[in-house]
């Protein structure tokens, strides 16, 4: 198998790489004066089981554009099968029509990665399960479960947790955390007035005196996950944490979470780390390579990947 990344989140791939043991392949990803993207691939693909590594974070087209013309690149070298590993897949949030006249982008992307050359995806705590169906290729959806589970065990260990959903959609998630650990489950039912702002309404379960997990999947303005923190500390919780996958923390997002009453926010390294968030005081990175690196051998040998989870 070879493993091939864009500019997007080089150090996931390096970490990828360094779990199977496999260099990376020397690639060419870059820029003519107008920006156009231009790839050249410097070793011999063909007949090869090739992985692209290509979060498509910030920012978003170029780094889709990446991956699509990386693709396709890859599909003219004569590659056996090419695997899109995308550890955050952009425009999941738009994954149905929210009003007259607005577009299935979710869709739109699938189309555009299958028709650039791709047999098959690996994704991470996609958005919405379903977009898994706006694929004509077979999609494999990790979980980052496991490794929160395995933190939150080592960081709260003996303390009266209690797992909390920051909204009414994140119920399952939280919900299968909370039975790994056998913990409660609370829910936070928030009102949203229009897109970026939210208001807390109400908490479903018992939370004083307690300490709470907020589980989410995407957090981009922060705005829900620290009204959530804000909430549950009013309650009378003793402390409040989040474990979230794709910190996409936009704009003023990392200064919200610093003076919120949040004391540490865990995101997985599917989107890389910028600035503001390395030096922040109680954000921190958990790393989803080995569980990523796993999932692509298992690929590469045809062997179950679901048994992961198990």
């Amino acid at each position: 198998m070879k493993i091939i990344t864009g500019n997007s989140n080089r150090p996931i791939a390096e970490a990828i790489a360094a779990y199977l043991n496999l260099p990376l392949t020397k690639a060419s990803v870059r820029r003519f004066a107008d920006m156009e993207v231009f790839v050249e691939i410097h070793e011999n693909v063909r007949g090869e089981d090739v992985f692209v590594v290509q979060s498509t974070s910030y920012p978003a087209n170029d780094n889709l554009m990446e991956l699509l013309v990386t693709l396709d690149a890859l599909r003219r070298g004569s590659a056996r099968r090419v695997t899109a590993v995308l550890p955050y897949f952009g425009y999941a949030r738009q994954d149905r029509k929210s009003g007259p006249r607005t577009p299935i982008s979710a869709k739109l992307v699938a189309n555009m990665i299958t028709a650039a050359g791709a047999d098959r995806v690996l994704t991470m705590d996609l958005h919405a399960g379903q977009i898994q169906g706006f694929f004509d290729i077979p999609v494999d959806n990790l979980v980052a479960a496991p490794v929160f589970v395995n933190d939150i065990k080592e960081k709260f260990a003996g303390r009266d947790l209690v797992i909390v959903s920051p909204d009414v959609g994140g119920v399952v998630r939280a919900r299968s955390i909370a039975r790994r650990l056998d913990a409660d489950l609370a829910i936070v039912d928030k009102r949203r007035e229009r897109a970026g702002v939210s208001e807390v309404m109400n908490i479903i379960g018992e939370v004083k005196g307690r300490h709470c997990v907020l589980v989410d999947d995407i957090v981009d303005s922060a705005g829900t996950l620290c009204n959530a923190a804000a909430a549950l500390i009013e309650a009378g919780a003793v402390s409040a944490s989040a474990y979230i996958t794709h910190g996409v923390l936009s704009g003023g997002a990392v200064a919200r979470v610093t003076s919120s009453p949040i004391q540490t926010l865990v995101a997985t390294d599917t989107i890389q780390a910028t600035e503001a968030v390395r030096v922040s005081h109680n954000i921190r990175q958990l790393t989803v390579a080995p569980l990523i690196g796993e999932a692509m051998r298992r690929i590469s040998e045809e062997r179950s990947v679901s048994s992961l989870f198990d």
